[in-house]
């Protein structure tokens, strides 16, 4: 972690504690406080976008995360607090950055295998595919700035390669899925228990 990094962690991790001992609303803070966390660490240039994911190591280490609110509250336990949000940052940049590099080597092979033809166009689709896994020839030709034919027929080709595959069954607007980049996000974060850390 860089140096210039641990201060906005430390105020953001203060600031969730604080907010969710506000407590307003009657379902809980929780959805609110832990994106209000990734949305300062955007805005503070610690990250480039919405890349962290806390509420993952909060969910799964949940005893932990309440104890720690508690703790705070009731004996001012700060720096226990602090070690336990500090380290839940560091797991899920770990997780992130291993999600980012099984992605990127993906696309990787991907790239090797959808070379050639003759035009760029669905190496510039996977481009699109490494931000959001679905796609549409409408969504694709207007993104890559290309005709609607050339975004189909660069479809066909990844489709072809198994690279995507339709994921409805409409005639227009068919939705495409890179699922195998889906399957890397939407796999349960990496995590270790209070007890390994």
């Amino acid at each position: 972690m860089q140096e210039q990094s641990l201060p906005p962690l430390v105020q953001i991790a203060l600031a969730h504690y604080q907010f969710e001992a506000i407590h307003p609303f009657l379902d809980g803070n929780g959805r609110v406080g832990r994106l209000l966390i990734t949305l300062f660490l955007v805005e503070r240039r610690i990250l480039p976008a919405p890349l962290l994911y806390l509420s993952a190591f909060f969910e799964a280490t949940r005893r932990d995360y309440y104890g720690g609110l508690r703790a705070v509250s009731e004996r001012a336990a700060w720096d226990e607090w602090l070690e336990y949000f500090l380290n839940g940052v560091a797991r899920m940049s770990e997780d992130a950055l291993g999600r980012a590099a099984r992605i990127n080597a993906l696309l990787a092979r991907w790239r090797v295998a959808a070379a050639g033809g003759g035009t760029n166009t669905p190496l510039r689709l996977l481009d699109l595919l490494a931000a959001n896994p679905f796609v549409t020839a409408t969504h694709a030709s207007e993104k890559l700035d290309v005709a609607f034919t050339t975004a189909q027929r660069a479809i066909a080709k990844l489709e072809g390669l198994k690279i995507v595959s339709a994921s409805n069954d409409a005639e227009r607007g068919r939705v495409y899925c890179a699922k195998s980049i889906l399957e890397i996000l939407e796999e349960p974060a990496q995590l270790v228990s209070k007890a390994e850390y």
